[in-house]
């Protein structure tokens, strides 16, 4: 049921006025309330005294005119407090934009169990521990009033291609979000050119929009050092180091930056300035997979898109791939080579069943020895 206008006998449907922006009628309203007010004070005080009937009849008017308007002024004023109220309700409630939106807060319990679920990185995922643990205290101590030590939340990720650095920053900014650390929890991932502009001023402008896309959440710069590696006259790199740096000042309670990159050149990168030195002091090294941590990789990629190696397969794939950790250089590839791997195996496999003339589910899930000796070579 429809709550009733209060005052002044005014009843007012304003679902008829469905045809303008509701900031139209306010201002309407707020014209009408002055044009009321300024022909009250046009009006002026009543005489005292009145030497005619026909006089003393025009006063009376008069003051039945200005009760009559003071009245109107008086519902113009009320309507006009209670329409603002409402609008500045419904602007509130109203829908969020995409950068204004935070997902729903996440279990830390299951963040934990995702980050233990992980293949390998032991100590990471204990220095990950950790560095939850001293956040969250952090967290409690500021809602109890406690003193809290300064802390950067800021951290340089080293280690070689496929090890894992993309999902564990993904990881630790849900777990920021799911502590109350940030307030939204998302990854923002960047490389130097989504920093790096080829014009003079340019560049502060590019780095400020991809820091404004991460505030809440996480700012994961990848080959970080590639921001001060070229050194010619015309690189940008180090404008962006400085906006970065300045950005992570404005916004030290809702931004952590990761940097990432090789172990050698991280170290270099962040002795190269002073403010990235002052910034970044949590390391975190990514070590390469061994033999047995890819086959894991392998089978959990298998898993995941229902697919399962026969006996024979699982022999090859595991004695294959500690080959080419035992192996490796400079270009080894961790999970990815273990993506290329899988996604060349599924590709031979989907041309043998694809000759068979009625495969059944069995035929489309299983990976033969074959097709993984196949997908080796390719």
């Amino acid at each position: 049921m429809a709550k009733k206008q209060k005052g002044y006998g005014l009843n007012i449907d304003f679902n008829g006025f469905g045809l303008r922006p509701a900031g139209a009628y306010l201002d309407d309203i707020r014209r009408l309330r002055d044009e009321l007010g300024s022909a009250l004070s046009g009006l002026g005080s009543p005489p005292k005294e009145t030497r005619t009937e026909k006089e003393s009849g025009a006063r009376d008017d008069v003051e039945e005119l200005k009760t009559s308007m003071d009245e109107a002024k008086k519902a113009a004023d009320e309507l006009l407090k209670e329409m603002e109220a409402k609008e500045q309700a419904i602007s509130s409630d109203a829908p969020k934009t995409e950068a204004e939106k935070a997902p729903e807060r996440p279990d830390l319990g299951e963040l934990l169990k995702e980050l233990d679920g992980l293949v390998g990185l032991d100590e990471i995922k204990k220095n990950v521990r950790s560095l939850i643990n001293l956040a969250k205290i952090r967290k409690l101590r500021e809602e109890h009033d406690l003193p809290t030590p300064a802390m950067s939340l800021h951290l340089v990720f080293m280690g070689n291609p496929g090890t894992g650095k993309t999902t564990v920053a993904r990881l630790i900014a849900k777990l920021y979000y799911a502590i109350g650390v940030l307030s939204k929890g998302q990854l923002v991932e960047v490389d130097r050119s989504g920093l790096v502009a080829g014009f003079v001023g340019q560049t502060a402008i590019k780095t400020d929009e991809a820091v404004k896309r991460a505030i809440g959440g996480v700012l994961f710069v990848d080959e970080a050092y590639s921001l001060t590696s070229t050194g010619g006259d015309n690189d940008f790199g180090k404008e962006a180091i400085e906006t970065l740096l300045k950005a992570m000042e404005d916004n030290r309670d809702d931004l952590v930056v990761i940097v990432a990159g090789y172990e050698e050149l991280m170290e270099k990168f962040i002795s190269s300035n002073p403010g990235l030195e002052s910034r970044f002091n949590r390391y975190f090294l990514f070590e390469d997979y061994d033999g047995d941590e890819l086959f894991k990789i392998l089978l959990s990629m298998c898993e995941k898109n229902s697919y399962r190696l026969s006996v024979e397969a699982q022999v090859f794939a595991k004695r294959y791939l500690r080959h080419i950790y035992e192996s490796r250089g400079e270009n080894f590839g961790n999970a990815r080579d273990v993506r290329n791997l899988f996604e060349n195996m599924i590709s031979v496999q989907a041309d043998r069943v694809a000759a068979q003339d009625h495969p059944e589910r069995r035929d489309l899930t299983i990976v033969l020895r074959e097709d993984i000796e196949k997908a080796a070579d390719m």
